[in-house]
């Protein structure tokens, strides 16, 4: 199958491909042009589905200017071909060996993968992404995305950033920028400074019928060196800078103030989203601590309390550090969300 899918010319440059993934910068990726046959790159982008409301469902529970498509084995045979081909031992191998990760694990589910479509006016601010799977606890390593786009220029937005430093000004931040021309696949390793977004897409009068296309799939391993494991968490994003045309003096224009609006409106989203969470987890400290106050400590040495009781005090001490990072948090960037309290709570329980 590998054989009929994907550029045959690949598998005679893995040594090439793999020296480019291990010595790019920021961090390590690699680009790799006409990834997918010709055929069956067409029958991909033939097959993409329709841009639906029901699938474009932001974090606020809105209509965005993102659909997304997670079962793909629904949209047709491409897709079902092309979920074949990236959980094939051919294929993982495959990647295995430009990457240099050993004993890769498909993602069943396509949690956060899938393909993506995205609008006009859909940005994506410089993040990192989670880094445990939510149901396998597997750790995440590599993203590989194909993009399924026949003509895009960088001037227009859309364009993957890779970022050294995001929390820096644009001109002291080391970036490289990849356009996702078609059949263009990229794949690069998550870590916890692999930094990458994209700028708002703004076409031009002649260009408003496009939209950004892709298929993204996200791989695993059960186990990677410690020196890159960290805490468990989710996506965590950094606000954009002001673009460099703000500057002291400067006569605002329209364009300027709606765009100020509209990074005050996503920071004030981030702040709701923060405090809301605060909101749980401080709601989750008061149910444990009531917990804990049921269970009766020994006078003579406290140490010696029942499992139940050190459970919940470990607990304790975990949520009120949480609760403490997103206090402490600034607004422009989101820390430690849920998620990886409900998985610790119910491995408590």
């Amino acid at each position: 199958m590998i054989g009929e899918l994907i550029n045959a010319n690949i598998r005679d440059s893995v040594t090439e491909l793999a020296r480019s993934f291990r010595e790019a910068q920021p961090f390590r990726h690699v680009a790799i042009d006409n990834f997918l046959a010709p055929e069956f790159c067409r029958a991909i982008c033939e097959q993409f589905p329709e841009f639906l409301d029901a699938h474009a469902l932001n974090e606020n529970g809105t209509v965005g200017l993102k659909a997304t498509r997670e079962k793909v084995r629904t949209l047709g045979q491409a897709y079902k071909d092309m979920d074949d081909l990236v959980r094939s031992a051919d294929f993982l191998q495959l990647i295995g060996k430009i990457t240099g990760i050993d004993d890769l694990r498909y993602d069943p589910y396509y949690f956060g993968g899938g393909t993506h479509e995205n609008r006009e006016g859909q940005d994506l601010d410089p993040h990192i992404d989670f880094n445990y799977h939510p149901v396998t606890s597997q750790h995440r390593r590599l993203n590989l995305i194909i993009y399924l786009n026949d003509h895009w220029e960088d001037a227009w937005g859309g364009s993957l950033q890779l970022h050294r430093d995001p929390y820096k000004e644009r001109g002291e931040d080391e970036i490289v920028t990849l356009t996702p021309l078609m059949n263009r696949c990229v794949i690069f390793e998550t870590t916890e400074c692999s930094w990458h977004g994209f700028e708002r897409i703004d076409l031009p009068a002649s260009q408003k019928h496009r939209s950004r296309k892709s298929f993204a799939i996200y791989y695993y391993t059960e186990t990677r060196p410690e020196q890159e494991t960290g805490d468990e968490h989710s996506t965590v994003y950094v606000e954009r800078h002001l673009p460099d045309r703000f500057q002291p003096g400067v006569e605002l224009s329209q364009q300027d103030v709606e765009e100020i609006k509209r990074l005050l409106n996503r920071r004030d989203q981030h702040l709701k989203r923060l405090y809301r969470d605060i909101r749980k987890l401080t709601g989750a400290l008061h149910a444990r601590r009531n917990g804990a106050g049921d269970i009766e400590v020994p006078a003579d040495n406290p140490e010696s309390g029942s499992a139940d009781l050190q459970s919940s005090l470990l607990t304790i001490q975990a949520l009120r550090h949480r609760i403490n990072e997103f206090e402490m948090s600034t607004s422009w960037r989101i820390t430690r969300p849920l998620r990886a309290f409900k998985r610790m709570l119910s491995r408590q329980a």
